[in-house]
């Protein structure tokens, strides 16, 4: 069986204890901020909104290394992504295309390009090693989704957009073509996953995965928290491959 991009990790003890030990921080932290929720008071998207420390620990709870297949490097803040019931709602700063992507694409993206300038050019960024998914909570509605396979389609195209350039400017090339192009290209033929995951459990992306949010359904309530990790690569060379 090929790569699907992704793998789904316990449920382990080790991560359900930091699990529990985060969310009341992770409370504290969103109720503190002064970040404003996106689509119409329904996400919040929470980046490096977690106080852990570079190795992870948060309130005394040791980060769960053990239990996953990845060798420790110093972490940054988690982002809180937290949703919650009726996601995704109009919002005035998102136009009706916005929402409606939100809505039947699940607002599909890549992590790592940044929306540059005026024209929010598509450019590589933030290059990362992986995107590892922690849920502070077992509320599974508008649970992650991905696209299995797309790291290799999208691996392929930005490799195609930037061999014509010096690997020193690669952070500087306008991508948005390529990489709306090698979407589109996904949609097509890439399986689409819906990844509920709840406490204890833990979900591992390739950094080259499409993935996004699946509206909320059915009757959960309260917030939907899951805290993401995505340290960082020295290069745009390293974060361009993929198996």
């Amino acid at each position: 069986m090929t790569d699907p991009g992704w793998c789904r990790i316990g449920p382990d003890p080790a991560i359900a204890d930091w699990a529990r030990a985060a969310l009341p921080v992770a409370e504290q932290a969103i109720a503190d901020s002064a970040e404003p929720w996106r689509c119409g008071g329904t996400w919040f998207v929470g980046v490096d909104a977690l106080p852990n420390g570079p190795d992870g620990a948060v309130a005394g709870a040791a980060f769960p290394w053990a239990a996953l297949p990845l060798t420790p490097v110093p972490l940054h803040p988690a982002q809180l992504s937290v949703i919650r019931p009726g996601y995704p709602q109009p919002s005035p700063d998102e136009s009706a295309s916005a929402l409606r992507f939100r809505q039947t694409r699940d607002a599909a993206h890549l992590d790592g390009l940044l929306p540059v300038g005026p024209a929010r050019r598509r450019m590589i960024r933030e290059p990362h090693a992986w995107i590892l998914g922690l849920p502070l909570t077992d509320i599974r509605a508008a649970p992650l989704v991905v696209w299995e396979g797309s790291h290799r389609i999208m691996a392929q195209a930005l490799q195609d957009a930037l061999r014509p350039h010096p690997p020193q400017h690669w952070g500087d090339i306008d991508v948005t073509a390529a990489y709306q192009a090698a979407r589109a290209e996904v949609f097509r033929s890439c399986p689409r996953r819906e990844l509920p995951a709840g406490i204890g459990e833990a979900t591992l992306l390739h950094r080259l995965t499409v993935h996004g949010v699946a509206p909320w359904q059915g009757a959960e309530a309260g917030d939907r928290i899951i805290a993401y990790l995505r340290p960082m690569l020295a290069s745009v060379a390293e974060w361009i491959t993929a198996p």
